[in-house]
């Protein structure tokens, strides 16, 4: 394959633990031809998708982990797959991004994961397609419908919609005197909505990360334990990846997402489950790939690559 991986600066990561370097090196131990853009590198001529690539080595150390080769200008669908791969925030700059690999995939480039899915299913609400899987949970902007869940529920989490690993997460109890306030800087005085759920205190044996390919899970989850006088066990927020076996509550939510998350092109998706219950659905750019591979022998990244690599064909001819 003629790989383009569109990501943050790879000058910023952390090859140890960054999935996409996974993926790259992955690629690149199969022989396929790997190449390295930003989201600024990616441009429109008319009605043409162009992108400003380089080819990319990688090694799999933690410094002098990457060689760049010398650009090229070519139009983005001279490649056979785009891995796009950048952070939230789900901005106005992410959002532009979406239509450009979409204008690109028109052309005949195949986007991992599907720009129109990543548009249409917030991480968050996403979770609302699947009643059956999901926690109490209550989506508004105004004050007095977010704090009569509150009340109803004694113990809540409130986060934002948009944003990525732990921040802007709150707890709030009922009769939390700083609720006004929290409430208040979360919606922008009213403006924005935000998700409440019932806080689930399972959340102490962790918030595992179940990676699904094609919606098929992984067979071991990354329960993502919080640290001390932490309610959030995101790893960015200073939790311990501890991995396990998937339960049978595991597979079962598993399943009963994995046949919309084919029919929709999400390829590859992490799925956020505390206790019995999926809080959030990952469809930008799903990690904890190193942190299963190292504690398990797992190759995650290898078996996406050779799950693109084997369904191409497939999907040039449709």
């Amino acid at each position: 394959m003629k790989l383009l991986v569109v990501m943050d600066p790879i000058d910023t990561i952390k090859p140890w633990k960054d999935s996409t370097f996974a993926m790259m090196l992955a690629a690149q131990q199969r022989g396929h031809d790997v190449f390295y853009a930003t989201p600024e590198d990616l441009w429109l001529d008319g009605s043409r998708v162009m992108v400003d690539a380089r080819p990319v080595a990688v090694f799999d150390r933690r410094e002098d982990y990457y060689q760049l080769g010398a650009p090229l200008t070519c139009p983005a669908c001279e490649f056979d797959v785009a891995l796009m791969r950048q952070d939230p925030p789900f901005d106005q700059r992410y959002l532009t991004v979406t239509h450009l690999l979409s204008l690109a995939q028109r052309d005949g480039l195949w986007v991992i994961n599907d720009p129109q899915a990543v548009r249409d299913c917030n991480e968050k609400l996403f979770t609302a397609w699947f009643p059956q899987c999901m926690p109490p949970t209550r989506v508004s902007a105004r004050a007095d419908h977010l704090k009569a869940f509150i009340t109803e529920q004694g113990d809540t989490i409130l986060k934002p919609l948009h944003a990525m690993g732990g921040a802007g997460i709150f707890r709030v109890r009922a009769g939390d005197p700083n609720t006004n306030a929290i409430i208040e800087t979360l919606t922008h005085r009213g403006r924005m909505p935000i998700m409440a759920q019932r806080y689930l205190p399972e959340i102490r044996q962790g918030d595992k990360r179940i990676l699904l390919i094609d919606g098929e899970p992984v067979p071991y989850a990354l329960a993502r334990i919080p640290a001390e006088g932490e309610t959030r066990g995101n790893l960015a927020a200073g939790g311990q990846g501890v991995g396990q076996p998937l339960s049978e509550r595991d597979r079962w939510l598993a399943a009963q997402v994995g046949t919309t998350l084919r029919e929709k092109g999400l390829v590859f998706v992490g799925l956020d489950v505390i206790g019995d219950w999926i809080t959030e659905i990952n469809v930008t750019s799903p990690t904890c790939i190193r942190e299963l591979d190292a504690q398990f022998g797992l190759d995650i990244a290898g078996e996406l690559i050779d799950h693109l690599a084997d369904r191409l064909p497939r999907h040039i001819s449709d």
